[in-house]
């Protein structure tokens, strides 16, 4: 099995957390505002906590399987360390649920959809779920450079297993973000704000879709 706390310590060897975190509050402010302005948000692969700790929604729920000693210090998270399907998460709950950069993670279609359920077990009807993930549509030369991908993914195949787990499909971005931190998207508050704001820079450095759903 792979140690994940070693391979993300080698995979972002020489980026700062600071400039992570600065990159992140940006596209959380983002983000928080296409889910509606969430009262409770759950990240289910929350992993430093950089963008859970951005939100500012009053319960936030941050879960990971590993307990990274350099994540983000947050009095106000409830943090559950734990493989998320085995979690114990309230049912019905969330106003949002954020997937950033996980689904490739998994082992197989199928275990996507099982948690793609899960996901909608634990969100309020009306809630919604927004996901991020690189589209290999854009990035397939360096999709598998990166050890623990396992699931090729295009925005129509997310799209398709949101509807399947009993999602409405919302919006669908087929190219948002650049592909990684080592990209083209700089690491800079004012640039990265910039950046969101312009739609039409997203079709030449886009390279992760942006999907938004909701629970009937």
């Amino acid at each position: 099995m792979i140690d994940s706390q070693r391979l993300y310590e080698y995979r972002f060897e020489g980026i700062e957390q600071t400039s992570r975190e600065a990159v992140w509050r940006e596209i959380a402010a983002y983000v928080y505002e296409v889910l509606g302005k969430p009262e409770r948000v759950l990240d289910p692969a929350a992993g430093r906590c950089e963008f859970i700790s951005a939100v500012p929604a009053r319960e936030r729920w941050a879960v990971d399987e590993v307990a990274y000693p350099e994540a983000v210090s947050d009095a106000g998270l409830t943090v559950v360390t734990s493989d998320i399907m085995t979690a114990d998460l309230p049912s019905d709950h969330f106003d949002a649920v954020w997937v950033s950069n996980f689904l490739e993670h998994l082992p197989d279609q199928n275990a996507i959809a099982a948690f793609l359920q899960k996901m909608r077990d634990v969100t309020r009807s009306g809630g919604r779920i927004a996901i991020l993930g690189p589209n290999f549509r854009y990035c397939g030369a360096r999709y598998f450079d990166c050890a623990d991908h396992n699931v090729v993914l295009t925005e129509i195949a997310v799209a398709e297993h949101l509807h399947a787990a009993g999602f409405r499909v919302t919006r669908v971005t087929p190219r948002f973000l650049p592909y990684s931190f080592r990209g083209s998207l700089p690491a800079s508050t004012r640039l990265t704000r910039l950046y969101l704001r312009m739609p039409l820079a997203w079709r030449l450095l886009g390279r992760q879709f942006l999907l938004v759903a909701e629970k009937p």
